[in-house]
């Protein structure tokens, strides 16, 4: 029997994080099979665990964990596939005609999708982000692999969120994520698309990273992502196996809680204090609208200037703040690359144009 149930983020992690990516890490490149047809077909993925699954055609009624995953299909133009979703995104948070598409999609879960619901969805693929994590406090159980294949659903995994903990090194580039949307792309038939989003992922950051060959690593400003939703009493810290390491790494910064092996890790304000970041980046959820985001950057920006523990840091004190949202830097996805170049932007304005 293949095993996919390993534990991966705290159940309360998850939830605050609204189904942010848990991390980035593994080869998710879909590999043909032998006697491969001309459409394509059949293609063969691998879980985290190195399982294989064979596709003999594109599946036709895809149920996705979360909007991360829901997101990457969108844009690969295989929206028109997917029956359903947990972990909604909300109304405005999704770009352009991409929003209108997802609101369209029917919601099976406000959070996880009940194991009931999802093996009687009717989906012949789930897309899973969480890795079969062990949900815990009432967030409900996953259904085991035996339980998928007697409903008839094959089930693969965005490696780039679901693997990210079980990485063997620090997560410090985009080919996770890049390898996810080829992957899906081929699973789909939507190769074409996926290449385009790929190479344009590609060039953004070949042109950071070509604009900041000559940095130093030592001269490359300390970073801190401020989680602002995920609570202030105790910070939530993303570690070394999460995408958003990967992120703060191509745009030319130190991430300060790179020392910290895994994906996310509560941490203390005094071990922000001690590590008295350059940035901080003011880390908000999505709501929705242009000017509910803003309230909320104020706010996060206003908690760390008037709290006795933070007021004092080096980046509060010169005003070195960035407005950049979670989704685009802890979810994997196209916007990874554009999240790279803003960060680079504020950071080296004289450099990055």
């Amino acid at each position: 029997m293949r095993s996919r149930r390993w534990r991966a983020t705290t159940a309360v992690a998850l939830g605050g994080l609204l189904a942010a990516g848990c991390g980035s890490g593994g080869d998710g490149n879909a590999s043909p099979a032998a006697g491969k047809g001309s459409a394509g077909y059949p293609v063969t993925v691998t879980d985290c665990a190195g399982a294989r699954t064979t596709f003999t055609s594109a599946p036709k009624n895809i149920v996705t964990s979360n909007a991360s995953s829901l997101e990457l299909l969108l844009r690969l133009g295989a929206g028109d596939k997917v029956l359903g979703t947990g972990f909604p995104p909300g109304k405005g948070t999704l770009p352009g005609a991409l929003d209108a598409q997802a609101q369209r999609v029917k919601v099976l879960g406000e959070h996880v999708i009940p194991k009931e619901k999802l093996l009687g969805s009717g989906a012949d693929l789930y897309i899973d982000t969480f890795a079969s994590m062990d949900m815990g406090a009432g967030m409900g159980e996953a259904p085991s692999e035996e339980e998928f294949k007697a409903a008839g659903i094959k089930h693969t995994f965005l490696k780039s969120t679901a693997c990210g903990a079980m990485s063997e090194g620090p997560v410090t580039d985009l080919s996770a994520v890049q390898d996810d949307i080829t992957s899906l792309g081929a699973v789909t038939g939507t190769r074409a698309k996926a290449k385009e989003l790929v190479d344009g992922m590609k060039e953004k950051v070949g042109a950071v990273r070509k604009a900041l060959a000559g940095t130093p690593e030592d001269q490359r400003p300390t970073y801190f992502f401020f989680d602002y939703d995920a609570g202030t009493k105790q910070p939530m810290a993303v570690c070394n196996r999460q995408v958003a390491n990967a992120v703060i790494t191509l745009a030319g910064a130190r991430n300060v809680f790179a020392d910290c092996d895994g994906d996310y890790k509560q941490v203390g304000w005094e071990d922000v204090i001690a590590k008295n970041p350059d940035w901080i980046q003011l880390a908000v959820r999505n709501r929705g609208s242009e000017a509910a985001n803003e309230k909320a950057f104020d706010e996060a920006q206003k908690w760390l200037r008037t709290n006795p523990a933070t007021k004092g840091l080096k980046a509060v004190e010169e005003g070195h703040f960035l407005r950049i949202g979670s989704e685009p830097t802890t979810i994997g996805g196209v916007a990874n690359a554009a999240a790279v170049e803003k960060i680079a932007k504020t950071l080296y304005p004289g450099k990055v144009g």
